[in-house]
């Protein structure tokens, strides 16, 4: 018997019975006050068998149909003797009320016929109003689930290119150690150590959707004297922010590819008086953020081809806000990415 009804496609049809309760119930009255009580209790009674010809209808025969086009042979009959069904079952099911005492009738048929077709007037109405509002709610139901479907893959895509982003990040500082290391660097050990702050750090605190931008400000801050330990003092770093709120959540991540690009794509390829010079604001939901580092020189002003860093950031930027700008640019010796959220334009917000 549950499997009959279809859990909750079941409850569906109680609701639009309800409805359909309500709104004729409610035009009965008002055409006929004198005897509103009676008719809407009438209703109550023929309202059941509306209830359990509609679920068949659409539930079963309909389905039924479309499972073959050898089926739609049978269209044309099996509608119509729905209708009939419809129109004498309501008959009947009106006079097992009379006979039970919960239906009073007004109207007094001359005939069978006379009887079914007046009928007729109550069920097909019925026929055409859950119809409709079955495909609604069908369409609704699709929508919703294309719309799920949508969220799930684009979280999946996320994920990814958070998965990439971590290894990549990594690579890049370990090879940073084994430089070091294969130099026999003094700086080697303590390299190692800052490494292994920050791999706490990715442990313990990025696994969440957010995190706050004081824990990104102190991740950049590691990274920065981690890299540094590679360069003499002709390195010069700046690193300015103004926070209104420290505790503002932002993505795991989003800053630091920036700075990451600036040493392995920047700095490291310069010739003379190597600089990287970082900028971060947050106010009013509005992130500022601009690095800019030394470079090659270039011949002209141009956009430079993004690495797999740069490239992953902007594809969660997209997965994640409405309202952002993410610019690169070559000019002279220098480089310059900068960033603009609109940290308000949240997806899920």
């Amino acid at each position: 018997m549950k499997s009959f009804f279809k859990g909750k496609e079941f409850n569906i049809y109680v609701w639009i019975a309800v409805i359909y309760f309500i709104i004729t119930g409610l035009v009965e009255g008002i055409s006929y006050p004198e005897s509103a009580f009676v008719r809407v209790i009438n209703l109550s009674w023929q309202i059941i068998f509306i209830l359990f010809f509609n679920f068949v209808l659409f539930e079963f025969t309909l389905p039924f149909l479309r499972t073959s086009w050898k089926k739609l042979f049978f269209a044309l009959p099996l509608i119509i003797a729905h209708l009939l069904i419809n129109s004498f079952g309501l008959y009947l099911w009106r006079e097992i009320g009379v006979t039970v005492h919960v239906f009073s009738p007004l109207v007094e048929f001359k005939s069978l016929m006379h009887g079914v077709t007046a009928q007729a007037s109550l069920g097909i109405p019925s026929i055409i109003f859950f119809g409709v509002l079955k495909h609604f709610y069908n369409y609704r139901k699709l929508k919703l689930a294309a719309q799920q479907l949508t969220i799930e893959k684009q979280q999946a895509e996320l994920n990814f290119l958070k998965s990439q982003i971590n290894p990549h990040f990594l690579f890049n500082t370990l090879n940073n150690i084994y430089s070091l290391a294969r130099d026999k660097s003094d700086a080697a050990p303590e390299s190692i150590l800052r490494l292994s702050k920050i791999l706490r750090f990715i442990l313990k605190e990025t696994r969440g959707e957010f995190i706050t931008v004081e824990q990104e400000l102190k991740l950049i801050s590691d990274y920065i004297e981690l890299e540094k330990l590679r360069y003499d003092d002709t390195l010069e770093v700046s690193f300015n922010y103004e926070i209104e709120d420290v505790k503002q959540a932002i993505p795991p991540f989003l800053l630091i590819p920036f700075v990451e690009n600036a040493f392995k794509h920047g700095v490291s390829e310069a010739g003379n008086s190597p600089f990287i010079s970082i900028n971060l604001s947050v106010n009013r939901k509005q992130l500022s953020y601009i690095v800019k580092n030394s470079s090659e020189p270039a011949d002209q002003e141009l956009k430079v081809k993004e690495n797999i860093g740069l490239a992953n950031l902007r594809r969660q930027l997209e997965l994640l806000y409405r309202e952002f700008s993410l610019n690169t640019l070559q000019k002279e010796a220098t480089f310059t990415a900068e960033l603009k959220i609109n940290l308000a334009s949240h997806v899920q917000n």
